[in-house]
């Protein structure tokens, strides 16, 4: 009987123990503290949606002169030029309070005219300028033009190891869909694909959903380190064979190696920080009257761009429709002189400019100077508007 006693004793108190576990399992299953919520909410307040926009130009027939061509032999009719604005859609995520955002090079792909708008997860917008890219790595580095502001960031002195079977965290603006998180784990590294004939090189693989518009968000860990940046997914094999789970990242490795390198470019450009309401380039003259923006060219450009040390002023932008759009200035381009005095400063052309009105016509010789002795120099006259 005493045995019984015992016995029975000994399954009441296991009863009792496994009830207490699992009250306390449930009693631990709160949502807001599992590793992937606390992951997200660390990193999300640097995450950005990025909105670009770019107006090109492209060169028309109308399709009635191939009817005309068939009858009256070579027809040459008039080509018409007609301007498109493209927009994308875009993921990037800020690196340094200053508001220095790293993303894809595609999602901001360089151009005189291109805006880009960056909302923060609080819904704030701002504008923002590119810096500088790397079509290789399919990096780029744009900064909000914001003044005196402390984002969030997300560091990159500590980023994840990267082990096979990791879980990691999509986090972008899925298809348009802000703050859009996916969630799968770290499934390869060092893979070298090919999608609609780009080249891609040294990626990870994963099986959380990569979607359009995911291209230059972060992909993190369940620490809310960094494994890299979503970049592309490949929906089908070049043999046209579908594909489920096959999403690509660029790793942190590599980004953090390009962000140190684009920070350097970023030291040696000149700030932008308008205020609210305030464009500073357009109460220049060189803007206002032609719709060009300069920059002076300093020994770092000079050399970068091959050009001939101690001539001209940089085109750094042109002014869609303006002016010098209309004949033919290019951002890249060197002004050397303004009406017959020859420039090698911005201040100058600005001094030049500075009795032009609407109406007035100004001479620009525009070109390029090689260092090798190359050059090809043009006269432009341009008239203010």
């Amino acid at each position: 009987m005493r045995d019984i006693r015992i016995a029975l004793l000994s399954v009441a108190t296991l009863c009792a123990v496994f009830l207490l576990g699992t009250i306390h399992a449930f009693a631990q299953a709160d949502p807001a503290a599992e590793p992937t919520v606390l992951a997200v909410a660390k990193v999300l307040p640097a995450v950005v949606n990025i909105n670009t926009e770019r107006v090109v130009r492209r060169t028309v027939r109308d399709p009635i002169e191939d009817f005309y061509a068939q009858f009256f032999g070579n027809y040459r009719g008039r080509t018409r030029e007609i301007r498109q604005t493209l927009q994308s859609l875009g993921s990037g995520f800020i690196v340094d309070p200053a508001g220095y955002i790293v993303t894809n090079q595609h999602v901001v792909e360089r151009a005189a005219d291109l805006k880009i708008q960056v909302m923060t997860n609080d819904g704030k917008t701002y504008s923002a300028h590119y810096i500088t890219g790397d079509d290789k790595t399919d990096l780029a580095f744009i900064k909000i033009d914001e003044k005196e502001a402390a984002f969030p960031f997300i560091s990159l002195e500590n980023i994840s190891p990267n082990l096979l079977g990791q879980t990691v965290i999509v986090v972008g603006n899925a298809v348009g869909y802000g703050s859009s998180i996916s969630r799968g784990v770290l499934s390869a590294t060092k893979r070298d694909i090919t999608i609609d004939n780009i080249d891609y090189k040294n990626l990870l693989q994963t099986d959380a959903a990569i979607n359009p518009g995911n291209s230059g968000g972060p992909v993190i860990d369940l620490s809310a380190r960094l494994v890299g940046i979503s970049s592309a997914k490949m929906a089908f094999t070049p043999q046209g064979v579908p594909t489920q789970g096959l999403g690509f990242a660029i790793p942190a490795e590599i980004v953090r190696d390009s962000v140190t390198q684009f920070q350097k470019v970023a030291q040696k450009q000149p700030a932008k920080n308008p205020r609210a309401g305030e464009e500073p380039s357009a109460s220049s003259n060189a803007e206002r009257f032609f719709g060009i923006q300069l920059q002076d060219l300093t020994q770092e450009l000079t050399d970068a761009l091959g050009y001939t040390s101690g001539h001209g002023v940089l085109v750094s932008a042109v002014e869609p429709d303006s002016p010098a759009d209309q004949a033919g200035i290019q951002r890249g381009l060197v002004i050397y002189r303004v009406g017959k005095y020859d420039v090698n400063s911005v201040k100058q052309v600005e001094g030049l400019l500075s009795r032009a009105s609407s109406g007035t016509s100004v001479d620009f010789a525009v070109g390029v100077m090689r260092a090798g002795g190359a050059q090809r120099v043009e006269t432009v006259t341009l008239a203010a508007r």
